[in-house]
């Protein structure tokens, strides 16, 4: 096992493919544990072959698949079962994100290890949990978004809700996992017993919805989109500037809007009572956004953004990827990792959050399908040669 991070000595099965399972086992691999991943002789994960690729593997792999041990099992066979079902038997937690019930039909769910591995913490992602109505549906990130509400408050009034070019509600989910699991485990050293984590990707992304619930409930208000703004905080807001560039500008305190409306040039706003606190800001929000925008729209963004960094007003620029992987800051956080595949370097990024004393690494990039077929299945469960040729010529591995 990896004998550093904070969750070394720790082994992890990993059954689940596409993002949110993945995306948790790749956390807990990042911080230190053993994750031994599971994938279909046939192909194994699709996400190998998922967007741009380098080769015949995608490069999303080599972040997602960081640190894991690849072994082919097919799932499907009687053979397949029992090896993963050894497997579970020596490790300290599952990750499945099966649909509710697959698991069970092979024999491999938490209650078949009760006993013989009752500290055994079993992870279970599913589109709406494993209970309730909806257990059985298919849960895509893309649907249980929209059921969550997260949406619903997306885009512009009037029109379609916009989702972000992410999968977002998997990598949530996976995040949401990684940590029930840290807190199982946790409690385990108290009582000695595992138990199962059930996250849903609708919760997940439920979780994020801040104060809808009690605005609805309270004062029967429906939280709507606003655009580039947010309902009740004024001002905080994206600007286009004369160089066609926006920048976002978070002026919203007292204080700070003081400053920011000065800086803009407009020192009767920053004096006018009407605006010296939130809720009269909110009545005039229009008026305040109009002179930030004629503000913005006549000068350059580089001037704006030192402007606004001289009158210590929060504000920034709107980054794509180049211009993360060229900001200072970036880089001297430590942001980006460069790993080597076939002698070529490229560049993968780093796993949040940052330990001082225990960090996880990047030890090594996603390798090829069943790459730790003989090191997991031979040394690990003790097969010989003989017998792995056996399942290979079966078909139970790759």
């Amino acid at each position: 096992m990896n004998s550093s991070g904070p969750l070394a000595g720790y082994r992890v099965i990993e059954l689940g493919q596409l993002l949110a399972g993945p995306f948790a086992g790749c956390m807990l691999g990042y911080f230190g544990a053993e994750v031994i991943k599971i994938e279909p002789p046939d192909g194994g994960d699709p996400i190998r072959r998922w967007r741009e690729m380098r080769g015949d593997t995608s490069l999303w792999w080599r972040s997602l698949a960081r640190n894991k041990k690849s072994v082919t099992i097919d799932l499907k066979t009687e053979k397949g079962v029992e090896l993963v079902r050894r497997l579970i038997q020596q490790a300290d937690v599952v990750i499945e994100n099966f649909r509710p019930g697959v698991v069970e039909k092979w024999g491999l769910g938490p209650e078949d290890f009760r006993s013989s591995n009752p500290g055994l913490v079993y992870a279970r992602i599913s589109g709406y949990g494993q209970n309730g109505p909806y257990a059985n549906k298919p849960g895509f990130a893309s649907v249980c978004e929209g059921m969550s509400g997260f949406r619903h408050v997306n885009g512009h009034p009037g029109e379609a809700p916009v989702r972000p070019n992410l999968s977002i509600g998997d990598t949530i989910s996976g995040i949401h996992a990684a940590l029930g699991i840290a807190l199982a485990l946790l409690e385990k050293k108290r009582s000695g017993e595992g138990q199962v984590v059930d996250v849903a990707l609708v919760e997940s992304m439920f979780n994020l919805m801040e104060a809808v619930v009690p605005e609805y409930d309270g004062n029967g208000v429906i939280r709507e989109p606003s655009g580039t703004t947010v309902t009740g905080i004024v001002p905080t807001n994206t600007y286009r500037c004369a160089d066609g560039k926006y920048i976002v500008i978070g002026g919203n305190g007292d204080s700070i809007f003081q400053r920011l409306m000065i800086a803009a040039g407009c020192p009767d706003m920053a004096a006018d009572p009407r605006l010296a606190t939130n809720p009269g800001r909110v009545e005039h929000e229009a008026e305040i956004d109009t002179a930030l925008s004629q503000w913005c729209a006549a000068h350059d963004s580089n001037y704006l953004l030192q402007e606004l960094d001289e009158a210590r007003v929060p504000a920034g620029p709107i980054y794509n990827v180049e211009d993360m992987l060229n900001d200072e800051h970036f880089n001297a956080r430590g942001l980006f990792e460069q790993v080597e595949i076939d002698g070529k370097p490229l560049k993968i990024p780093a796993i949040l959050p940052r330990l001082s004393r225990t960090p996880g690494a990047t030890r090594w990039p996603g390798g090829d399908l069943g790459s730790e077929n003989r090191e997991v299945l031979g040394e690990l469960l003790g097969l010989s040669e003989q017998q792995l040729e056996e399942l290979r010529a079966a078909a139970v591995i790759a």
